[in-house]
């Protein structure tokens, strides 16, 4: 990942960049905010700010802001200081960090907004299957349409393939179309010039300029709309973009990979996507398979987890008990990989023995994961939502239904959407009603647009 660091950060510069570094980030300094705003504008782009907290960082996100320009920023300042914290993220910043850093708290940031450093562990032979595949087409120029569940993995994947390709020296670029509002995503993909809006002080480099020799990730393109499919289309076809408010094609050469946990087909017949889009992106396409259904790959993944979460958080090395495996195994994991990453990292916290056992393996609600039998669970649980529902309007009824499914999904606005079977622009707009209405509403994670 692209790390930009804005300001002198107290001295503390050199050792936040080397263990920046050491994790797998790309790191580059700018002195204010406004070179930072420039490197930006420039295509000297980021996937993450780490912004000196005595910075005007709300300053910052308005400048972004106002250019269409869409990065997370974390803020640090040198010590704990809560007042400044607090004054940091009611600015817009999502994290504060306290300096000099820890490795682990800058590797657990870095790991929210990027899968870089995530290895592809398939012992599932449905999985293997997908590997081989990627393997085979990886090498060639060919459009790939990775496909599958909230959670599965289709981002490590996409990376996978990049690097194994011909490109593998140059940018791989990532753009997530449903954590970016619609106004904003044209001027994010493909740049705009001087004047093109109000704000748009000079001119502005895209994702697909900062791509260019290399590969292109359109994560969630279901989501993106109509008009802009007609212009991404174009791209493809002819191999040039046009900025917002520009009148001469620019040449590109990409690559381009696209995922969709939805089934792009049926949104074909809707009238939600364009059919030659999908015909120009579909020329591969690598379905990565729910969980559930690679039971092989659940004891690796598990005890890779494990391992990993241990040694984040200083804890000692464990294996996963014969008990705890059975209770993974036996568990649907409708969250996939992401959900499981996060019980085995609550696993490694509750362990008190020498293992890691079925006692410790629990939802965030504290309730053991896959203890009881899913049919008589789910006889259970709509037996109780139906003994509530008497004498509720569906709009309330809706309203329960949206906010505890996002609270299942721990604020992830994507996976919520998913199960829910509504599109992510409909979720935030209900969201949007629910907040001016006072309702509390779970904060979106770390990385993930609100």
């Amino acid at each position: 990942m692209r790390l930009l660091i804005v300001g002198p950060l107290g001295g503390q510069i050199s050792a936040a960049t080397k263990i920046a570094m050491d994790h797998g980030a790309k790191v580059a300094h700018v002195e204010g905010i406004e070179q930072a705003t420039h490197a930006l504008r420039a295509g000297r782009g980021a996937d993450l700010l780490m912004v000196d907290a005595r910075l005007d960082i709300a300053a910052l996100i308005a400048a972004n802001e106002a250019e269409h320009i869409v990065v997370p920023i974390v803020a640090a300042g040198v010590g704990i200081d809560p007042n400044m914290a607090a004054r940091a993220i009611r600015a817009g910043a999502r994290e504060y960090i306290s300096l000099p850093p820890e490795p682990e708290l800058i590797a657990a940031v870095l790991a929210a907004v990027c899968d870089d450093e995530r290895p592809i562990i398939a012992e599932d032979a449905s999985m293997k299957q997908v590997i081989g595949l990627a393997d085979q087409i990886a090498a060639s120029d060919a459009s790939i349409m990775i496909t599958g569940e909230s959670g599965v993995g289709k981002e490590v994947l996409a990376r996978y393939v990049h690097k194994k390709s011909k490109r593998k020296d140059k940018p791989f670029i990532a753009v997530n179309c449903a954590a970016i509002p619609e106004h904003l995503l044209e001027s994010e993909l493909f740049g705009h010039e001087k004047g093109a809006f109000t704000g748009a002080v000079a001119r502005r480099i895209g994702k697909f300029e900062e791509a260019d020799g290399g590969t292109l990730l359109l994560d969630e393109i279901s989501e993106m709309d109509l008009r802009l499919q007609s212009k991404l289309l174009r791209a493809l076809q002819e191999r040039v973009i046009d900025r917002v408010g520009g009148g001469k094609p620019v040449p590109v050469n990409i690559r381009v990979l696209a995922t969709s946990n939805r089934d792009l087909s049926s949104q074909v017949r809707a009238g939600e996507f364009r059919e030659d889009l999908l015909y120009r992106l579909n020329v591969v396409n690598l379905r990565i398979p729910a969980l559930r259904e690679r039971k092989d790959d659940l004891s690796a993944l598990a005890q890779f987890f494990i391992d990993k979460y241990a040694r984040a958080n200083g804890r000692p090395a464990r294996r996963l008990s014969p008990e705890g495996l059975t209770q993974v195994l036996a568990h649907a994991w409708p969250g996939n990989v992401r959900e499981l990453e996060n019980a085995m990292h609550r696993a490694v916290l509750l362990a008190g023995g020498e293992d890691v056992g079925a006692e410790a393996i629990r939802a965030p609600d504290g309730a053991p994961v896959g203890a009881r039998d899913a049919t008589g669970a789910a006889i259970e649980a709509a037996q109780e939502a139906a003994r509530h529902l008497v004498g509720r309007t569906v709009a309330e009824v809706e309203q329960d239904l949206i906010l505890e499914t996002l609270t299942h999904c721990l604020g992830n606005r994507t996976h919520a959407a998913h199960i829910l079977g509504i599109s992510i622009r409909t979720l935030r707009n209900k969201l949007k009603i629910y907040s001016d209405d006072g309702v509390k509403v779970p904060p979106p994670p770390t990385g993930q647009a609100a």
